[in-house]
């Protein structure tokens, strides 16, 4: 019988509306023309921009944002001239105009009854939330200014519902398309993403900096991409086309047009059988044993209708054990990550896969997972164009551009955290490409932040730290190989201080790793040698039970490791500290202590078995799954920036190519223009600019024929995008003879 992965609850629809009219939405209108003189004029001027005027000269010039009152005038138009200012950019969607103009005219404009206000053009910062909380920005600044970690050569095979080949998120710095290889498995004949899952994954793990100043960089914003659609337009599939998928990628992973080194899986099917036999998880062993790393989602379904946690809901290929499986955390939308939390959907372990013996008994396999989690929560990135989820879930898109190549939207879950850690692999890679999928998994949950008050089946390590886990990556031998002995140092310098700052904030490390049933510490984890990172083996084959307790295997893993007898409650410093939460015993004796429906402390023990055979929990867990894609936990999050206004082009030349054809040529300064408008006017002198042509991005030149002999003409030219559009270029003439 086929399993069916599935993510887009279509149900939810009409939910979303209602939930949209219970929120009581206003709609601000614009005032009337003359409103604006019921204020004072220093009312109308930002309290910054007064600070800035008060230490300029008289005749300084001040780069400033004009909202009218209403509509913008053609007596504003003609103010402004005269006073000498210059418009720099005007907007579609919105009344306002960007202007540059003398600091002594700006309160006289404030004076006007059809403006409404003034404020001080400020400086758009880069604002990548990701980025920056994760450690991804501190990461690539490793490699220096000129070789930066960012997935340079790196490829990250996406399996999901396809990425929008379109959007500028995936071109590089030459404005080609670093999508190297599509392919569809899904029988629809296409690659690119009507449903919007792929894209907005692809994104978070490889998206570049070109949208809102760099607000919605992923962490590996160069790396290759290879885009294997495996969800179809309504977000479905079937495990056989995922199967084929990963078959094309263990073909062809070492062509070096792909070197496929990461696989991202944001998605899943319920976790039935044990892994050793579910064929996901065969299939991804199959790849972790070749070399490659697998990045899996946990899943979504840590509560009930009634929002109580619920643990054992790890999906496959999340429930394989040489597979990276992250749970989602939430932000807050802050930086700093004081106030992060472990998403309250996000999938809790352990993983409930069984086999059945032949009395009828079922022998859970009760792994430990997720193995770390990562930022899920309404993160936003690329929008595909015209997909299926903003379609029917108008709230999820962040409107920051109109232009269709460059919108972001909002999802939500561990679909989106999983990217976040696949990016992460990908940098390390970079730094190191002698790294085992074995010890990629290690350093990252080695130098992850533990998340206090959650407990290990909830978070694994810890919340990915990207800085920590690629300077560690730095530091590792290059010249290990399968007979490198057990102890050997691991490290080519002295083992750094373990912890990160983020944020201004200092954390420590975690300094452990997920095993099977417990996990280790210890910083023997990093300085030696441990025979459990080599190919071929799991983790997990670090441990051996004896008599219901769990020891390290000396053969594989050195004096100095730490083996846990307790799942914890975490403190947040060490994953070694914090509060007993259960026994790691119970996740033994061949999993039959632990059957569905036991109560865990605070939540109820329920496996994909119980889901499958009771339809009420199917439809009450699977609903809350499909709620947290498109709501997520609803408290603050990440902001929307809005994209600015192209630059204009600069260095006008025009030329006289024979008696009724000027060349022109110009500089592009932009990386975010839809393409550029020329505007031509006859006289030596003349001002009454038309357009004469509408060009595609990263077009320079223009050929512009047909014109009367012995005539002057004037050209100016801007860039624009569906938003905005850019200042003029210096205008430049020709006559011709």
């Amino acid at each position: 019988m086929k399993r069916t992965l599935t993510y887009c609850p279509t149900r939810l629809t009409a939910f979303a509306l209602l939930a949209a009219a219970a929120l009581g939405i206003i709609l601000t209108g614009s005032a009337p023309r003359g409103a604006g003189a019921q204020s004072s004029q220093g009312q109308k001027v930002g309290f910054d921009l007064k600070k800035k005027l008060a230490s300029a000269a008289f005749y300084d010039d001040v780069n400033v944002i004009v909202a009218p009152a209403s509509t913008w005038t053609s007596e504003l138009d003609s103010d402004l001239a005269g006073k000498g200012a210059t418009q720099k950019a005007a907007y579609k969607s919105f009344p306002f105009r960007a202007v540059r103009m003398k600091a002594k005219d700006v309160e006289a404009l404030a004076g006007r009854s059809d403006v409404s206000f003034v404020a001080l053009d400020r400086e758009v910062k880069k604002l990548g939330h990701v980025g920056l909380t994760t450690g991804a920005d501190a990461a690539r600044a490793l490699g220096g200014s000129t070789t930066p970690f960012d997935g340079t050569g790196v490829g990250i095979a996406v399996l999901d519902s396809g990425i929008d080949p379109a959007h500028v998120a995936f071109q590089d710095a030459n404005r080609n398309s670093r999508i190297v290889f599509s392919k569809d498995f899904t029988g629809e004949g296409r690659t690119d993403d009507p449903y919007g899952h792929g894209t907005h994954v692809a994104a978070l793990a490889a998206g570049n900096d070109a949208v809102s100043s760099g607000a919605y960089t992923g962490v590996a914003p160069n790396a290759r991409l290879v885009n294997l659609r495996v969800l179809d337009s309504q977000g479905r599939g079937q495990i056989s086309s995922v199967l084929a998928a990963l078959d094309w990628v263990m073909a062809n992973r070492t062509n070096p047009a792909y070197n496929v080194r990461v696989v991202n899986m944001s998605l899943g099917a319920p976790a039935v059988d044990t892994y050793r036999v579910d064929p996901l998880c065969l299939a991804v062993r199959r790849l972790v044993d070749a070399g490659v790393v697998v990045v899996a989602a946990a899943g979504n379904e840590g509560k009930d209708g009634s929002g109580d946690k619920v643990y054992g809901q790890i999906h496959s290929p999340g429930a394989e054990p040489s597979a990276i499986t992250v749970g989602a955390a939430n932000t807050f939308g802050t930086d700093y990550r004081s106030d992060d939390q472990v998403a309250t959907y996000s999938s809790r372990g352990p993983t409930r896969g069984f086999r059945t013996a032949s009395d009828g008994t079922r022998h859970y396999d009760n792994l430990l997972k997720p193995d770390m989690v990562a930022p899920g929560n309404r993160l936003i990135d690329a929008q595909a164009n015209q997909n299926l989820l903003v379609t029917q879930n108008t709230s999820l898109d962040a409107n920051v551009s109109g232009s269709v190549s460059r919108e972001q939207m909002y999802l939500s879950g561990t679909s989106m955290a999983t990217p976040v850690v696949a990016g992460a692999a990908a940098l390390m890679l970079q730094a190191n490409s002698t790294l085992t999928p074995n010890l990629v998994k290690t350093l990252l949950s080695y130098t992850a932040q533990p998340l206090a008050n959650f407990n290990q089946f909830e978070q694994g390590a810890g919340l990915v730290n990207v800085e920590g886990a690629v300077r560690l990556a730095r530091l590792v031998r290059r010249d290990l190989t399968a007979s490198t002995a057990v102890g050997a140092p691991l490290l080519t310098a002295a083992a750094p201080t373990p912890q990160t700052t983020i944020a201004t904030q200092t954390f420590q490390w975690g300094q452990g790793v997920v095993l099977d049933h417990t996990f280790a510490t210890g910083s023997q984890l990093i300085t030696s040698y441990q025979k459990i990172y080599g190919l071929g083996v799991l983790l997990a084959d670090g441990t051996v039970e004896a008599n219901g307790a769990l020891m390290a295997d000396g053969t594989l893993m050195s004096d100095g490791v730490l083996l846990s007898d307790s799942i914890l409650w975490s403190s947040g410093a060490l994953m070694a500290d914090g509060a007993f939460f259960c026994a790691t015993g119970v996740l033994l004796s061949d999993g039959v202590l632990l059957s569905d429906g036991v109560l865990l402390s605070d939540g109820v023990l329920m496996g994909d078995g119980v889901l499958l055979s009771d339809g009420v929990l199917l439809a009450d867990v699977s609903a809350m799954a499909g709620s947290a894609l498109i709501y997520g936990d609803v408290t603050s999050s990440m902001q929307a920036v809005a994209d600015p206004a192209p630059k204009a082009p600069t260095s006008l030349t025009a030329k006289a190519a024979s008696t009724t054809q000027i060349n022109l040529s110009w500089v592009d300064t932009s990386t975010n223009e839809d393409g550029f408008l020329v505007e031509r006017c006859a006289g030596s002198n003349c001002t009454s600019f038309a357009q004469v042509a509408q060009l595609g991005r990263n077009v320079k030149t223009f050929s512009n024929t047909g014109l009367t002999r012995g005539t002057a003409y004037r050209y100016r030219v801007r860039a624009y995008h569906s938003g905005a559009s850019s200042a003029y270029s210096p205008i430049a003439g020709a006559t011709l003879k």
